[in-house]
């Protein structure tokens, strides 16, 4: 974080040095000095200060300057920092005028020049005031700042975006925030022109897509190289395991991943019944530790990128990423894993985002403090989901089709949810409608068994609906079944007779799919463990797999 900032004016050249001398060898080590012979420059530095999310802590100005008075500089200062401490410098004859000005420009103090010695007549009286400053502030935020309505679906996509990649943000409600209004026009903008992303460099950045935000904070979308041993598409827990694994045994390895590591894993509030972690790991520590390790040994993370197509040419398979470029390797491993069904119900695409959410997105948890939220689903996901919720909401309904959550859910979850004052369990019970004009604002709740309609307020839906695998874009590539899952294995074999691509005698190992050479791991894969911990093991076992493959060839 950036140190807060001592800005010092004055148009007398001997005066402002001296001046700048004690500051910088009193404060120098805690504080950052801005010196200015004009009062209209420093103004301009001021608001280009606000703009980055810079803290000042301290305005010293002289009353008697050519372009402007002191004590107009100074309250023209409370507009940007208004809990900055201001002093005026004076002379002897000035005193009268400071006096005045205490009320007009909420002077904390004025010194009489000259200040000699600055052990007695200027350090003690700064001190003083920067004490005081320091107290009732919270520490300065030195990053990015996201500006935009809380009902925005463009606005959530942008915060989980940057969520999911591991990157600090800062979120501003544009209704709630008396800031934004001046920092929205500073940039020349106007309310109709957000989500607007500020920049600690003072740049920003306008409904972007993630592929602009990606570029603007250092994310890797393209390989070092055109060719590398192994690649991996998908960065769930699966995707990065062989990660991790495929890099620490010396492959060349590069993981693709189309949105965020972690995957559906990377969004759970809190995992806890994964090896190794009695209490619990949340699935974005989770994902930030496991890229981390994918790092540490050398394998490449492109994100966000996605690969539109895959061509099969002897012994080497070449992907075509969204960006036209293309990467070919010897092994691949397809760790896509499974996104959320979509609840098909009146109203829903247009809320999507404005109150209606796939997933956990804790993103939106803080969002729902003091508010009546439903969940949908009676998995795991869907009781980790309200587990987090219940911290912020003030009461949280799961809803659920089935008579109880005993089939789904594991049972150390079902304990917790019954032991949580906030937390609501209704059973036969689906959403028909949901409505509202901008933002969610009624579901309509039908019971499967009386046939009882009855719309209630709810200012968040979170939909957690079974789940399909993410491997459209695979079809005429690889074997799936009915639903779009990748056949493996033995499973290539159910309608008994061989993969068209395989040669006499080679039988497909355990992951392999219908093409030679590519592995399936994680969700995706058919018939495969809906866990974190199972996801990670099959992850980690395709890498030896892929080892075997390529000493055959």
């Amino acid at each position: 974080m950036a140190k807060p900032v001592l800005v010092a004016v004055d148009d007398d050249t001997d005066v402002l040095q001296t001046l700048e001398q004690d500051l910088r060898g009193e404060y120098g080590s805690s504080f950052r000095l801005m010196c200015s012979y004009s009062a209209p420059g420093a103004l301009e530095a001021v608001k280009r200060l606000k703009l980055r999310n810079d803290a000042i802590a301290l305005f010293l100005a002289d009353q008697r300057m050519p372009e402007m008075t002191g004590i107009d500089f100074l309250e023209q200062t409370r507009e940007f920092f208004p809990d900055a401490r201001r002093v005026l410098l004076t002379a002897y004859a000035d005193a009268e005028v400071a006096i005045r000005g205490i009320n007009k420009a909420t002077l904390h103090h004025y010194l009489s020049k000259p200040w000699s010695p600055p052990e007695e007549k200027l350090y003690p009286i700064l001190n003083d005031l920067l004490e005081t400053w320091q107290v009732p502030l919270p520490p300065s935020f030195d990053g990015i700042r996201i500006i935009g309505h809380r009902w925005s679906p463009q606005t959530h996509q942008i915060k989980d975006f940057l969520a999911g990649n591991h990157v600090p943000y800062q979120w501003v409600d544009i209704e709630t925030n008396d800031e934004v209004q001046y920092l929205i026009s500073a940039n020349g903008l106007d309310s109709l022109k957000l989500p607007l992303l500020l920049f600690p460099d003072g740049s920003h950045l306008v409904r972007p897509s993630n592929v602009e935000i990606a570029e603007k904070v250092g994310l890797k979308m393209r390989a070092e190289r055109p060719y590398c041993d192994l690649a991996i598409v998908g960065a769930g827990p699966a995707g990065l395991a062989a990660a991790v694994y495929a890099a620490s045994e010396g492959l060349r390895t590069v993981l693709i991943e189309k949105q965020a590591p972690g995957g559906q894993a990377g969004t759970s509030s809190r995992i806890e019944n994964y090896l190794g972690f009695p209490l619990g790991v949340s699935g974005e520590e989770f994902a930030k530790r496991a890229v981390a390790q994918a790092y540490k040994f050398g394998a490449e993370i492109l994100t966000p990128q996605q690969v539109t197509n895959i061509r099969i040419e002897g012994l080497y398979r070449t992907l075509t990423l969204a960006d036209n470029t293309e990467l070919c390797c010897q092994g691949l491993i397809i760790a896509t894993g499974v996104s959320y069904n979509k609840l098909n119900v009146p109203g829903i695409d247009r809320l999507t985002g404005a109150g209606v959410y796939y997933g956990a997105a804790t993103t939106e948890a803080l969002s729902c403090r003091g508010d009546n939220v439903y969940i949908i689903g009676g998995a795991n996901s869907a009781g980790q989901g309200a587990l987090y919720l219940s911290k912020y909401a003030r009461s949280v309904t799961i809803l659920v089709r089935g008579d109880s959550l005993d089939k789904k859910m594991s049972k150390y979850l079902i304990d917790q949810i019954t032991e949580t004052h906030n937390i609501t369990i209704k059973v036969h019970t689906q959403v028909i409608e949901v409505a509202g004009r901008d933002r969610l604002e009624t579901i309509t709740l039908a019971n499967l068994r009386t046939g009882e309609i009855e719309p209630v307020s709810a200012n968040a839906l979170f939909v957690f609906i079974g789940a399909k695998p993410n491997t459209a874009w695979l079809q005429g590539v690889l074997e799936c079944d009915e639903d779009g899952f990748i056949l493996t294995g033995i499973d290539l074999m159910r309608l008994r007779k061989r993969p068209k691509r395989w040669m006499p005698g080679h039988e497909p190992l355990f992951l392999e799919t219908s093409v030679p050479g590519i592995f399936a791991a994680g969700d995706a894969r058919y018939q495969s463990t809906k866990r974190v911990a199972s996801a990670v093991g099959e992850g980690s076992v395709a890498v030896q797999l892929v080892h075997q493959y390529l000493l055959a060839l």
